[in-house]
């Protein structure tokens, strides 16, 4: 795939022929190592596998695959190469990258060469998911539900779930309903599948049969296309004129979750040649699909480009922790409740920086749900991966998604052949880990939170010992402060003709809400599936118990209703009452008037059970004093039994048919059926409905008009998609480094000036030179957008370069945007000051304390300072992201060597710098400054290996590669 690999690998011998599929041929990695590769872990042995496969002896070296074989003594003492199979980007981080290929291609044809040979050297894949911005919105019912997509069919009734039929009662609020909902006003789910292909039918909340679209969604993809128009044709002539890049159209999905969902391979198979699928990203939620076995992490958009370019990101080979789990869950806890226990578990770990791995008999308990969950919340826990290999369970979900016969056998087969497939029956050992974190599944109890409080953690078991000692307890944060005398006492209402009793304790709110941690598909239900057999066994809810179902987006909706569980839910009196904020912020129907006349009349400790947010006292309803935040299905069983006093493992929830007592673990789905059906009814439509919008395409993007030549015809008036200058100066043979003489300080910064100082993505100041810009080309300050989806536009991200208020120049001693123009005198916004400079021939460099360059991988922080004439930075450390873009831009990062800094050297910025490269460099060699003062002193500069010389030499990465064209 990459155009400057070296013909002939040194590792050819160990290619193979697959047994059962003899015309596909790998690299049989397992047997360069022998029992040393046997002891790697999973997630070390994809990194193996991609340096002995890329190995040319000038990106990737033999010595490279031999560190990471050797990765039990090497770990954080080598940094080494990674070509990933793959990459994601999206729209935002993705139209610099596009931007500087178009430019690239003009470069190689001004320079005599094929613009036609320019194209991404490793298959990319661009979501457009950032363009979106909700400019019109209804407050009715804000989220009608929507399978996401394609050809609606009525909501199927799928085995085993059996749905009884049951009359449609009138729509609430829409007078003249007849059934079919005529009601199409009503708003829609923002979720990843709910993005609308034009004239989709969506469902009336209550019926769920077919409505019109709602005008607020028309309305909302017109004013996307209209605002973005230029972005996307961008985007369109990119899909047709460049090899190995997929552009996935606006209202398909979110990056992550196409990636996870479509995108992934798993296994790639090129031209029968058969390797792990892996992967980088510039989105934050890439690590997902380590929850499917593939190995990803998200990078920065100079490392992203550089990958799209065929050369491998750099890492130090990290420690892998090992995550055991062992027991069995707890037949009541819920996903929610494991994946919070993990994660706390690993924070507690100190994992930061690391790869977590997960090994134990207790991986197969958990669904690609769950692991992808765990996974996507590396960010909480801070490793840089958390990974699962494939299994059996990986590939059952991988028949749900679609992957046809042939293909899971070839990947079944391949992945056993190099040892990346898991089996815990089979009886090899375990890999060797830096370290092992063990987490008993068996300790994870469901809990539930009250009774005033969310932050009050009561397990299930303890529910009804805890709720007595509240009664006890004084008036307070938990207490109720009951007399003994009336713990007891029992209050007889009537209601519906029927008598029933309240005492402390009793149920009369019970709301299902899908909200935050409870949208996971399987704790949704899970609630169905418990009603579903609580009504089979003939158990009811009291009448006088006020119950709901507030799904938080209509695909809870169509999921509950495709499993077939929603009219159980509905006969428990959980009926679907709308989408949106309703009983946790108090929007709760008043209840009976003669069960709150009873409550206050006894004055009754009365209960509410939500699985919302917000549970303080008096929020459900004044005469509801304590309310608890517990699972979906836990609030069906709570509204069941009628109070929160019951030991569910020694008292019975009801009485059903005969006269049997029913436990709560007579009718609990266990974690298989839930797998079952969430694998068969929800993945496998969720699958499906992503497929459809894939293969059909977007009437809008479908129409939409854009060029197919081979160069892009820039737009001069254009104010996002400009042609950058990163290439104005190519040559067909590098230049050796040349000397900076006599540069001024741009900039002379402090410790830990972040790439957010040095680029923001926010919003565009009024007063800044970018709104300036963009006011001479007739724009009012509503046009302006911000900086993010201005990164098409080298003219306004340069002059965005370092235009943080918060920005601290210690030549202004105060946080402000701006600097000196030494020249001059004159103190003017930092991109004015660099202009003049290059108008002068005057070189620049910054001068900055430690960690120069922290946060958030930003390619900007890099090609704006480049843009601004910035020939070196000056630091006392950097961060190490950072100091590697800089070099990929082609600016010099120096440093001062331990203990020195300006201070101590006697410099105060106001000097004049001049700086001798040798012609030839070698790593982390020391260069001599001379100021204009006449003082000397020597620096460090941070190139690594050969390859950042080579980067360096070359002017950076962009024109490294557009040589390589030539």
């Amino acid at each position: 795939l990459c155009l400057f690999r070296l013909p002939g690998s040194p590792y050819q011998p160990v290619v193979e022929a697959l047994e059962s599929h003899p015309e596909k041929k790998f690299y049989n990695v397992s047997k360069l190592g022998g029992a040393k590769y046997d002891t790697l872990p999973y997630s070390i042995r994809v990194l193996f596998e991609s340096s002995v496969r890329n190995c040319d002896g000038f990106l990737v070296k033999e010595t490279d695959a031999m560190n990471i074989l050797d990765w039990k003594t090497k770990q954080n003492h080598v940094e080494v190469p990674f070509c990933p199979a793959r990459v994601v980007l999206q729209d935002f981080t993705g139209i610099p990258a596009m931007v500087d290929f178009a430019a690239m291609r003009e470069a190689v044809r001004n320079a005599g060469g094929d613009p036609v040979k320019v194209n991404p050297a490793c298959p990319t894949d661009l979501t457009v998911d950032h363009s979106l911005q909700i400019d019109f919105s209804k407050c009715a019912i804000q989220n009608a539900p929507n399978p996401g997509g394609g050809e609606q069919k009525p909501p199927a009734r799928l085995s085993p779930l059996k749905a009884q039929p049951r009359k449609l009662p009138p729509c609430r609020g829409h007078s003249g309903c007849r059934g079919s909902c005529s009601a199409g006003e009503s708003g829609r789910s923002s979720g990843p599948f709910s993005a609308q292909i034009e004239n989709t039918p969506i469902l009336c909340p209550f019926h769920l049969q077919p409505v019109p679209e709602p005008k607020t969604v028309l309305k909302n993809q017109e004013m996307e296309f209209g605002r973005n128009r230029e972005r996307l044709q961008f985007f369109k002539w990119s899909s047709k004129v460049f090899e190995n890049i997929s552009i996935i159209p606006p209202e398909t999905g979110m990056a992550h979750q196409v990636n996870l969902e479509y995108l992934s391979r798993v296994v790639f198979d090129v031209k029968d040649f058969l390797h792990p699928d892996s992967v980088v990203g510039t989105d934050s939620h890439t690590t997902m699909v380590n929850g499917l076995g593939i190995l990803g992490w998200g990078v920065g958009g100079i490392e992203t480009e550089a990958v799209m370019l065929g050369m491998p990101v750099t890492l130090t080979l990290p420690e892998v922790v090992g995550c055991e789990l062992t027991g069995t869950v707890s037949p009541f806890a819920t996903s929610i409740d494991i994946v919070l226990s993990i994660t706390k578990h690993l924070r507690q770990a100190d994992v930061a920086g690391k790869f977590v791995e997960f090994f134990g008999s207790g991986v197969s308990q958990l669904s690609v749900a769950d692991r992808t969950t765990i996974a996507n919340m590396c960010p909480e826990y801070g490793a840089i991966l958390s990974f699962f290999p494939v299994d059996n369970v990986t590939l059952k979900h991988l028949k749900h998604a679609g992957f046809d016969k042939a293909k899971l056998e070839v990947t079944e087969a391949y992945l056993k052949a190099v040892k990346l497939f898991r089996n815990e029956e089979s009886s090899s050992r375990e890999p060797e880990y830096s370290q092992v974190v063990q987490v008993s599944l068996s300790s994870i109890i469901p809990c539930v939170s009250g009774p005033k409080r969310s932050q009050d953690r009561v397990a299930v078991n303890n529910m009804k010992s805890d709720f007595q000692a509240c009664l006890n307890e004084k008036s307070g944060v938990k207490g109720f402060q009951i007399a003994a005398e009336k713990q007891n006492d029992i209050v007889p209402v009537q209601y519906e003709g029927n008598e029933y009793k309240l005492s402390h304790g009793c149920v009369v709110i019970a709301a299902v809400i899908s909200c935050t941690n409870n949208c996971n598909p399987s704790v949704m239900l899970a609630a169905g599936l418990l009603a579903k057999k609580a009504v089979e066994a003939g158990l009811v809810v009291k009448p006088y118990i006020r119950t709901s179902l507030s799904p938080g987006s209509g695909m809870v909706t169509h999921y509950l209703s495709s499993s077939g569980v929603l009219p159980y839910l509905s006969k428990l009196g959980f009926e679907v009452v709308g989408y949106g904020c309703s009983t946790c912020v108090g929007n709760t129907a008043p209840l009976p008037e003669a069960i709150r006349n009873a409550i206050k009349q006894g004055d009754i400790i009365a209960c509410g059970v939500l699985s919302g947010t917000k549970n303080f006292e008096g929020r459900l309803c004044d005469c509801v004093r304590a309310n608890y935040l517990a699972s979906p299905p836990l609030v069906v069983a709570y509204a069941i039994a009628g109070t929160v006093r019951i030991d569910f493992d020694t008292e019975p929830l009801g009485i059903g048919f005969n006269g049997k007592s029913i436990y709560l673990q007579d009718i609990w789905p266990t974690r298989q059926e839930l797998h079952t059906v969430e694998e068969e009814c929800v993945i496998s439509s969720m699958f499906k409905e992503l497929k459809e919008k894939m293969e059909k395409g977007n009437k809008r993007w479908n129409l939409l008009e854009a060029p197919e030549s081979t160069l892009f015809p820039w737009d001069l008036k254009s104010t996002y998609i400009r042609c950058p200058s990163f290439f104005d100066k190519l040559a067909k043979e590098p230049v050796s480094p040349q000397a900076v003489e006599n540069a001024h300080v741009l900039l002379y910064l402090g410790d830990s000036v972040t790439t957010d100082h040095i680029s923001p993505a926010g919003s565009i100041a009024r007063s800044s030179a970018a709104a300036k810009y963009l006011t001479s080309k007739g724009l009012t300050p509503r046009e302006f957008n911000s900086y993010g989806a201005r990164r098409g536009n080298d003219a306004v991200m340069t002059r965005g370069t370092f235009a943080n208020i918060k920005l601290l120049n210690k030549f202004i001693g105060k946080p402000a945007p701006k600097t000196i123009h030494f020249p001059s005198g004159q103190t003017l916004d930092v991109f004015e000051a660099a202009e003049l400079y290059q108008k002068e021939g005057i070189p620049v460099i910054i001068l900055a304390g430690k960690k120069y360059g922290l946060g958030s991988s930003r390619d900007w922080a890099a090609k704006g300072p480049f843009l601004l004439g910035v020939k070196a930075v000056l630091a006392e450390s950097y961060e190490k992201v950072h100091r590697s873009q800089l070099i990929g831009i082609g600016i010099a990062p120096l440093q001062f060597h331990p203990g020195e800094n300006p201070s101590t050297l006697g410099l105060t910025g106001r000097e004049q710098f001049s700086i001798l490269f040798p012609p030839e460099l070698s790593p982390r060699m020391t260069l001599d400054i001379k100021t204009s003062t006449g003082k000397v002193f020597s620096v460090i500069a941070l190139f690594e290996n050969n390859m950042e010389i080579t980067l360096y030499r070359n002017g950076g990465s962009l024109n490294f590669v557009a040589r390589r064209f030539l």
